[in-house]
Parts: structure tokens; C-alpha cells; sequence
């Protein structure tokens, strides 16, 4: 068994102590293995391919000279590969440990490149996925709100996935990527500083320095001294950091060996595996004689180090007697007692093959002779079918097998302080937890995190502050859905959430205040009688009508003058009668509508008002007769004295009457709320039903208006001495241009307000025919009664034909 060794400092010498220390607990367990001891070679895996190729031709060939295809210690053949940290050394070996079918078993992160098994059959890798740790930093960024963030990744094959998966993870969460940035490969101390990388970086830094406070980084070692060169020329400083890799021994030499560059990641986080225990490794390394490994020159080379001394049988001369009761748990430079992540499945490796050893030996005995049961050969080939299946129990307890299960991935969230200007510590502040994409769980405590110096708070990382309540999001062409403008909802919406995508519309029945946050209840409204409008419409209508009576009171009182005989009396009380309706009949439109309103107030302003014009009508039609009378001809004084003019109230009337049961009898008015006219209010309005209906009525009163209009006009130079043709002509006039004005208007306004137009319309038509026609004889009657005789008309010289047609009249 062999294992290949890949780190740069001694804190890595632990992997081979572990592994040497799993040899000897499993020689020792009477219950696996029995009479047989595991052995093993170590071999050195340089930062250099050819090296690392070499390492792996003398292993197969069994010697010091690599000669492929030819091993002259088949006893002593090696079955299994306990193979280091790093993916590269994996896949530099792969090709040619795969001509010989040689079991290879990585203890390192596990690398999603390395298990195509199509690529890598042979290859079996002991770490569990460690691709949550990618759900913890998106957990991480969404905690405190970063969304705007750079990406440091090595370039390997390993810090290239992590890199695509990241990305891709941070889209769903519409998280956005300032900018990405690959580090140099360095697999060796000697080869991490990249000229061609710090020129990049150079140009970079000095032209486009980004707004991103927060570095996410996901490498090794070699990763993190390289950013230290380019910080020392550069500044890369004052950002959060958070380390992606989970396995913290690169922190560990980096606080050894860089304590120098780790001002710039004061306040990093980091994520760490949570940390496990090998059961007697620390009581192994307690005890740890120099002389133990004496034939090992790097045990040798690392005692020395450690405490500058040397014992007998040294590969190396004599630098001074290294005291009895040495020991490594008396070294504080560097803690050595507490097992690295790496250490533990080196134990666990070990174990799954000396596991499968066992089974295939159990296997290979029970069909062999007993004499034969000492001269079993296994050849690595014939492993692969159990380690496939492999699955075990250690001793802590951790299932292990290397299929590729989803285990429950665990890690501890670190926090990286500076206690003083050479010591440092990582300060634990909370943990992650996943067992699935849809099953994870974070606990973090932001009180305790120490920042970098340069913010005084927790820091922000965005493209573009964040959209209030009441805004929402625009995305900016050509840039990441993080860099977006912000914009006040339009009307009738809201939006109660930060950064909203769209405002969302109210309810019919509500209205977003002003900040566009939330929606009010829309305000119930029509025009009451408790209104300003209300109070003064309701006003104005009582008033005309107590004038209309007070007139048709007057009228009635002196219906024996001459001057209310002359207008034809009985027309004249139609006419007041009907005018005190139309000023009535503008009381049902204010107040809460109902049903019987809604009807009500469309028929009775379409009767009212047709029986008004149609009384001018026939009150102009008898002023015409009754002059007409005077001459030669019975056919006109016969309609005169048979009142036949009369008869053009009831016809009119009774055709609006049919125009109205036709509208009721089809769609009549019904109660509607107006939810779209006034933002801020539910306007109950009556919907006239038919509008073919509604103006069929309208129409039909405007040409008996146009009608009698045109009559009085015709009539209006007839002699005019208690002739009111004048004056219903004027009348007529006014009521004509109150409706053409009505129209325009009333389809200009909205709400209670179109409610407001129409009785204003009905008022004014209503006090013009009243003034115009009424007005003239009240101030006869009460001012000048000295004009209200026959005797003053004779005195004028008027002559007897028209005192004639009065009598008639």
C-alpha cells in the first residue's frame, strides 16, 4: 500500500502520521487481517509531473528504476494507492495506474471531475461531496444581503467546477457577478507567483476598481499567497472575503508561515468541515519517539525542525542530543494534536481497503485447501468489485462507503480576528447544515463577527441600492439583473416588498396611498344631501320651487286680469305645474341612489319636461290662432274656440310616455359602483341602462324644444301689447342653449360630478322659462297694475281687433 505525498510544510506530515498510525491499529486488531501485517511504501509526490510520473514508475516497477512493465518483487506488490489532497496529482497518475487496474483511493476533497468513472474506473474517492458548502455561501450572501460579489477560483480542475456551479446558483437567487478572476494553478511552493497573473491584476485594479465589497475565494494555499502579492502592489483590501474551500489546514500554515498578508483578510469568513476525531491518534502522536522512524529521512528532517536537536541513529550528523521526555504535545508553534480533515479519511481509506483485504482473503480460504491458505496472491485488479461495495462503520460512528450518496454535509462558520498585530484566531460564529438542496438549515450569530476595519457596520454589497416599498425594479439594458433603476408604481398599484419586480394592481374596491406601499379602502361617495354641492343644489331647487308656487299663487289670484286672461290662464297653470315638477324632480338625483331613484329620476325629468315644452309649445300655437282669428275665415277661429291647441300637451306627452315604457321595458337605469372614475372613491352612480334609450329621450325633448322655439320665432313680430310670443321665444332660447351645453359637458366630467352637471341643467332650464315667460307679467301684476285693465289698453289706441282676440284668448 502506498501513499503519495503532496503538501509543502510539515503541518501536512501529519497525513503520513496518521496513516502510519492506521497500519499499526490495524496489524494490531486481532480481528482483521489475522497473520497477516499490512505494509507500505511512502513516496514523496513533487510539485512537478515528471516527478510525480517517476514516483509512480518505481512503484510499479517495484525498485529505485522505473521500468515500466516489469516488477521484480511480485511478493511484495503493492494492491491499492492511498492517493493526496489535490485533484492534479490524481489525474496525472490516473492513465498509467489504470493500464495495470490499480485501485486508487483519494483522500482528498471530493472532485466531481475524478468520479466519471468513464475517465477514472479505478479511481475511488473517500471524502463525501462537499458541493453544499457552494448552498452555504449562497445562504451566507442572501443572510446579509450581498448580491453583488467578485469570484477568485483557482484554475484546476476542481476551482473551475466550483466556479460554473456557484454561478449557477447564484442566478436562481438573483445574485450577480462583478467580475470573475482565475488564479494561477500552484501546486508547489516555488510555483505560485504568476507574472503574467499579476500583470492581469495590475491593469485590472488600476482601470476598473469594483464596487463588489464582498470576495468570495475557492483555492488552496498557492491561491492565497498569490492574492498576497497582488495586494502588496495593488491593495486589494477592505473587502469581506469568504472562503469557499472547507478545509481549513490551509489557514492553519497561512497563520504559520504568512501571518504577514493576513491583514488583508481580517474579518474573512471562511467555512470549515466540522471537526473529527481519530480514536488513539492523539495519544500516537504524544508519544512519539525520535528514534520510532529512524529509517525515514523526512521524520528525521521533521524532528529536527521541531526541536533542533537529533537522536541516535540519525540519518543526519549530530546537531545535539535530543532530551528523553521530548514530545510533540509540548510544541505550541502549531497544534498537531487536533486531527485535520485530511487525516481522517486517510484513517477511514486505510481502513476501506484493509476491509476489503479481509473479505476477498475470507472469500479466496474458504474455497482453497487449508495448506494452500498461506500462499494466497491478490492482484489490485480483483479489489475493485468489493471496493465498489464497499461500506463500513468506523469507529466514531460515520458510515462511510464510496458510492455517491448525498451524506449530510456539516460545517462551522468561521470568522477570521485579529487579536494583535502577530496573533490571530478564527473566531467560531455559526454553523451550516445540508442534507439536500431543499433541506438546509443556518444558524449565525452577527453580534460576534468582527468586520474589516474599513466598515463601521454590517457592510453592503450591491450594484443598486435596493428598491423601497412603493418602487419597483427596471432592469438596465446590457447590465446584470443587479444594476437596475428604481421607479415609483404607477397608478392604482403598490408594491409592500423591497427590490419588487412589479407593483402589483389594488383591489377594485381599494387605492394605494401615497407612498404606493399598501392599498386603502376607496371611500364610498355620491352626491348627498350633506355635501357642499348637495346643500346648494338642494337649496337652490327648494327656492325655485317656493318662486313657482308663489307664482302660480299669484296667477290663481288674479286669474280674472286681463293680462293673465290674454296668455291663455289654463296654459299658463300647466305650465307652472309642470315647471314646480322640473325643480322637484332634481331632488332624486342627489342622495344615495337606490333602485327606485335610478328609475324614477330618468322618467320623471323625461315626463316633467316634455309636458313643460310641449305646454310653450301650445301656448305659441294659440298665440298664432288668436291673431290669425281676426281675419275673414271660420276654419281658424273654430280651432281657437275649441281649444284644439290644447290637444298638443297630451299628444306630445303620451309619445315620450311610449318612448319611456319602451326603455323600461327593455334595459332600464339600475344602481352601479364606479370604481375607475376618482382613485380614492366607490362612486354609486345609476347606470342609465339603454343609452340608445336615454337619448332617444333626450332627443326627442330637444326637438319639441327645437320645435316650439322655432314656432315662437316665427310669432315674435306679431303686435305685442300682452302678446308673450317675445318671450317664449327667448325662453325657448335659453332652455335650448342650457342642453346643447349640457351635452359636451356632461361627457366631460366624472363621478358625483356628471350627477351635479344635470341638475345644474334641469335648475337652469327650468328658472329660465319661469324668468322669461313669468317674470314679465309678476311685475305687471304686482309693479304696474295700471297696465292690467281694458281701459288703459284703449287708451293706448290699440285697436278693437286686438282687444277681440284677448276675449278669445
Amino acid at each position: 500500500m502506498v501513499l503519495f505525498h503532496c503538501q509543502w510544510f510539515w503541518t501536512h506530515y501529519t497525513y503520513m502520521l496518521s496513516f502510519l498510525f492506521t497500519i499499526e491499529e490495524i496489524n494490531r486488531n486481532p480481528h482483521l487481517l489475522p497473520n497477516i501485517s499490512l505494509g507500505s511504501d511512502i513516496y514523496n509526490a513533487f510539485p512537478s509531473e515528471q516527478n510525480t510520473m517517476e514516483n509512480a514508475l518505481f512503484l510499479l516497477s517495484g525498485g529505485n528504476q522505473g521500468f515500466s512493465n516489469y516488477n521484480c518483487q511480485t511478493q511484495n506488490q503493492s494492491v491499492a494507492i492511498i492517493v493526496g489532497t489535490a485533484s492534479d496529482y490524481s489525474v496525472q497518475i490516473g492513465s498509467l495506474l489504470e493500464l495495470y487496474k490499480m485501485p486508487q483511493v483519494t483522500y482528498g476533497p471530493f472532485d466531481p471531475v475524478l468520479s466519471d468513472k468513464e475517465q477514472f474506473p479505478s479511481l475511488y474517492q473517500m471524502a463525501p461531496k462537499d458541493g453544499p458548502v457552494i448552498y452555504g455561501i449562497i445562504w451566507l450572501l442572501l443572510h446579509f444581503g450581498w448580491t453583488w460579489v467578485a469570484v477568485f477560483a483557482s484554475s484546476d480542475m476542481k476551482g473551475m467546477q466550483f466556479l460554473q456551479d456557484l454561478k449557477d446558483e447564484m442566478l436562481k437567487k438573483d445574485i450577480c457577478v462583478a467580475f470573475t478572476k482565475t488564479l494561477p494553478a500552484a501546486t508547489g511552493l516555488y510555483s505560485i507567483i504568476d507574472t503574467h497573473f499579476v500583470i492581469q491584476m495590475q491593469f485590472h485594479y488600476s482601470n476598473a476598481v469594483s464596487s463588489a465589497n464582498v470576495y468570495i475565494l475557492f483555492g488552496d494555499l498557492g491561491s492565497f499567497v498569490t492574492l498576497h502579492f497582488v495586494e502588496g502592489f495593488y491593495l486589494i483590501s477592505g473587502k469581506v472575503w469568504i472562503v469557499g474551500n472547507p478545509y481549513s489546514a490551509q489557514w492553519k500554515l497561512v497563520f504559520s508561515y504568512f501571518s504577514k498578508m493576513l491583514h488583508s483578510f481580517h474579518g474573512s469568513l471562511s467555512f470549515a468541515n466540522k471537526k473529527k476525531t481519530i480514536p488513539g491518534f492523539k495519544q500516537f502522536l504524544e508519544t512519539l519517539k525520535p528514534y520510532q522512524y529512524a529509517g525515514d529521512f523526512y521524520f528525521t528532517k521533521f524532528w529536527i525542525d521541531i526541536f533542533e536537536c537529533s537522536f541516535a541513529g540519525s540519518l543526519c550528523d549530530k546537531i545535539g542530543d535530543c532530551p528523553p521526555n521530548s514530545s510533540l504535545k509540548f510544541w505550541t508553534n502549531f497544534d498537531m494534536m487536533t486531527t485535520s480533515y485530511f487525516s481522517y479519511f486517510i484513517y477511514n481509506a486505510v481502513h476501506a481497503v484493509a476491509q476489503v483485504l479481509h473479505k476477498m482473503l475470507l472469500e479466496k480460504i474458504e474455497v482453497r485447501s487449508p495448506e494452500d491458505a498461506d500462499h494466497v496472491i491478490l492482484l489490485p485488479w480483483q479489489l475493485h468489485p468489493f471496493l465498489r461495495k464497499s461500506q463500513f462503520t468506523n469507529s466514531e460512528g460515520d458510515y462511510m462507503s464510496f458510492d455517491d450518496k448525498k451524506h449530510m454535509a456539516q460545517y462551522d462558520i468561521l470568522n477570521l480576528v485579529k487579536i494583535s498585530n502577530v496573533s490571530w484566531m478564527l473566531v467560531k460564529i455559526g454553523e451550516f447544515v445540508s442534507q439536500s438542496p431543499d433541506n438546509q438549515g443556518m444558524a449565525i450569530n452577527n453580534e460576534t463577527i468582527k468586520w474589516p476595519a474599513t466598515f463601521k457596520k454590517t457592510p453592503q454589497s450591491v450594484c443598486s441600492q435596493s428598491c423601497a416599498p412603493g418602487f419597483w425594479k427596471i432592469p438596465q439594458e446590457g447590465q446584470p439583473a443587479c444594476c437596475f433603476m428604481c421607479d415609483l408604481c404607477p397608478d392604482g398599484h403598490y408594491s409592500n416588498q423591497t427590490n419588487a419586480q412589479q407593483c402589483t394592481p389594488c383591489p377594485a374596491q381599494k387605492y394605494p396611498n401615497s407612498e404606493k406601499n399598501h392599498c386603502h379602502p376607496k371611500i364610498v361617495t355620491f352626491l348627498a344631501f350633506e355635501d357642499s354641492l348637495g346643500i346648494t343644489l338642494t337649496s337652490t331647487a327648494l327656492f325655485f320651487s317656493v318662486v313657482t308656487v308663489a307664482v302660480l299663487r299669484l296667477f290663481l289670484k288674479h286669474q280674472d286680469t286681463p293680462i293673465v286672461k290674454a296668455n291663455n290662464w289654463a296654459l299658463s297653470i300647466i305650465l307652472l305645474i309642470s315647471i314646480l315638477l322640473c325643480f322637484l324632480c332634481s331632488l332624486l338625483f342627489i342622495g344615495r341612489p337606490c333602485t327606485a331613484t335610478c328609475i324614477l329620476r330618468q322618467v320623471t325629468f323625461a315626463l316633467v319636461f316634455t309636458v313643460a315644452v310641449s305646454t310653450v309649445l301650445a301656448k305659441t300655437i294659440t298665440v298664432i290662432l288668436a291673431f290669425k282669428a281676426t281675419k275673414p275665415g271660420r276654419t281658424v277661429r273654430w280651432l281657437l274656440v275649441s281649444g284644439a291647441s290644447n290637444s298638443v300637451i297630451p299628444i306630445c306627452s303620451l309619445i315620450q310616455v311610449i318612448v319611456c315604457a319602451i326603455w323600461l321595458g327593455t334595459f332600464p337605469p339600475f344602481i352601479e359602483t364606479d370604481l375607475h372614475s376618482e382613485p380614492r372613491n366607490l362612486i354609486i352612480v345609476c347606470n342609465k341602462g339603454s343609452v340608445i334609450a336615454f337619448y332617444c329621450v333626450l332627443g326627442y325633448l330637444g326637438i319639441l324644444a327645437l320645435g316650439s322655439f322655432t314656432v315662437a320665432f316665427l310669432a315674435r313680430n306679431l303686435p305685442d301689447t300682452f302678446n308673450e310670443a317675445k318671450f317664449l321665444t327667448f325662453s325657448m332660447l335659453v332652455f335650448c342653449s342650457v342642453w346643447v351645453t349640457f351635452l359636451p359637458v356632461y361627457h366631460s366630467t366624472k363621478g358625483k360630478f356628471m350627477v351635479v352637471v344635470e341638475v345644474f341643467s334641469i335648475l337652469a332650464s327650468s328658472a329660465g322659462l319661469l324668468g322669461c315667460i313669468f317674470a314679465p307679467k309678476c311685475y305687471i301684476i304686482l309693479i304696474r297694475p295700471d297696465k292690467n285693465f281694458f281701459k288703459s289698453l284703449k287708451n293706448r289706441g290699440i285697436r278693437h281687433s286686438e282687444i277681440s282676440t284677448y276675449k278669445y284668448q
